[in-house]
């Protein structure tokens, strides 16, 4: 009798974490606070400038850059559900969250996380269509059709979110409550778990598996068929004008899964937490600041769209 309540005692559910960020560098704190804090500015401003171009530029109310306003906004969500904590931390030495705000956050990152797999999908099947059937485009990628993706990307991705997040925070977490990462992700949150884990870990590699790889396998099949098409195309004028509008997409493919996949495809035994922060901070941070400058350098119509917008502004 004794032994069950001193193990039910063990078992207690926490009701706080403590984030440990980059508290093993105190040397380091306010400079990596200063380069978080441009970064998160720089993701702001040129993330929400695309949004504004796309928006008001008659020249580009197409599909693609429909796309493209939408993929700006998740990676303005994802960095804001992240960093601002992270620079609170940075202030105040602290790092402590609770097991609610802990859930939600992970929920979150989640949910915007698998969005962006999926949105990432749409945009290659919407270059697919571009390249492969020119003619049928205005026809199969009508406003509503992308509408229906980009709605079908988020409840999807709620519905998995949602879940993945319950079955890790229902388990029972006993002895250290500290977090050694700068958010709430799952790979680090599970390590605290007590008890069998093996279920859960095989739900994240399930869920990983479906919103990873099955994408990415789509986005390959995608761009193997455009790839195949535009070497056939006679004009290399033609060829390099097909390539230039597809190659953003496909540089913002590997940045992102090649980070993305090895954090949560990788067995959970086998994480280094070191690696495992590094790793974050390319797709929670680093990707969603370069995506944007990606885009503007290798795209020349949202290079003019950017030169009428300063010239209005300047006059």
């Amino acid at each position: 009798m004794e032994s069950k309540l001193a193990e039910k005692s063990n078992t207690t559910m926490m009701m706080e974490f403590i984030l440990l960020g980059f508290s093993d560098i105190p040397r380091l704190q306010w400079i990596l606070f200063g380069i978080f804090l441009l970064l998160y500015l720089t993701i702001l401003i040129c993330n929400s400038t695309i949004i504004l171009i796309t928006q008001t530029d008659p020249a580009l109310q197409t599909p693609m850059y429909f796309f493209l306003s939408n993929f700006s906004l998740l990676d303005i969500c994802y960095a804001t559900v992240t960093v601002p904590r992270m620079l609170m931390d940075f202030c105040t030495k602290k790092g402590n969250i609770s097991l609610y705000a802990c859930s939600t956050q992970m929920c979150f990152v989640l949910l915007l996380g698998g969005t962006e797999c999926l949105l990432l999908t749409a945009m290659a099947y919407d270059r697919y269509v571009a390249v492969c059937n020119p003619l049928h485009y205005p026809l199969v990628m009508r406003h509503k059709v992308c509408m229906q993706l980009v709605a079908a990307s988020w409840v999807t991705a709620i519905q998995a979110a949602i879940g993945l997040t319950y079955l890790i925070f229902s388990l029972p977490f006993c002895g250290s409550n500290r977090i050694n990462h700068f958010f709430c992700d799952i790979p680090p949150v599970l390590q605290l778990a007590c008890g069998d884990t093996s279920m859960n870990n095989i739900a994240v590699y399930v869920s990983s598996m479906v919103f990873f790889m099955i994408p990415f396998l789509l986005i390959s099949v995608s761009y193997g068929k455009i790839i195949s098409n535009i070497l056939k195309l006679s004009s290399a004028r033609g060829r390099a004008k097909a390539f230039s509008t597809c190659s953003s997409h496909l540089i913002v493919v590997v940045l992102f899964y090649g980070t993305a996949s090895i954090t949560y495809l990788r067995p959970m035994s086998n994480q280094s937490e070191g690696t495992g922060k590094l790793l974050s901070l390319f797709y929670t941070i680093l990707i969603p600041t370069l995506n944007p400058i990606v885009y503007t350098l290798r795209n020349k119509d949202i290079t003019m769209a950017l030169r009428k917008l300063l010239n209005k502004l300047l006059t």
